[in-house]
């Protein structure tokens, strides 16, 4: 391999890489590929190769090994968990309904100055979240197929 400033600028063009791509869809080759173009120099062959592979398992085991990051829960003017905001009017938030726990998915109204949850969404207790939940990778796998069907 070459010198330790070589070195030192395929991690440094990798790890970038890593930093700004969907994990989920990148691979390794893609990798190489890009920093190869990126710095000029053929990463295909055998000793930068095993060099690409060692930084990128390096960064994926920091990052698993990295907490999660802490965020201050937010809660709605009812009190209920804010899990996430869709859009400006809609948002996921997890509440207690009678001594059960729902997950509602709603659009949100402002009325004298405070948000409130409108008839339109859903509330899903714990075995339909559950049973939605188990049900997500046929949905995307659903969503794929009529993308590219619409290509």
């Amino acid at each position: 391999m070459e010198d330790a400033e070589t070195r030192e600028r395929i991690e440094e063009t990798v790890r970038t890489i890593l930093e700004g791509s969907n994990m989920d869809e990148i691979t390794e080759s893609k990798i190489r590929k890009q920093a190869s173009t990126h710095l000029g120099i053929d990463l295909s062959q055998p000793p930068f190769k095993a060099f690409v592979k060692q930084v990128v398992q390096a960064f994926l085991d920091e990052k698993q090994n990295q907490p999660e990051p802490e965020h201050n829960p937010e809660y709605d003017d009812d009190g209920d968990l804010i899990i996430c905001k869709l859009s400006d009017r809609r948002r996921v938030t997890v509440q207690d309904f009678r001594g059960k726990t729902l997950v509602s998915i709603r659009e949100y109204y402002r009325k004298d100055g405070k948000e409130l949850p409108s008839s339109k969404g859903i509330s899903l207790t714990e075995e339909q979240w559950s049973a939605f939940k188990k049900n997500v990778p046929a949905i995307e796998n659903a969503i794929k197929k009529m993308e590219s069907r619409n290509i």
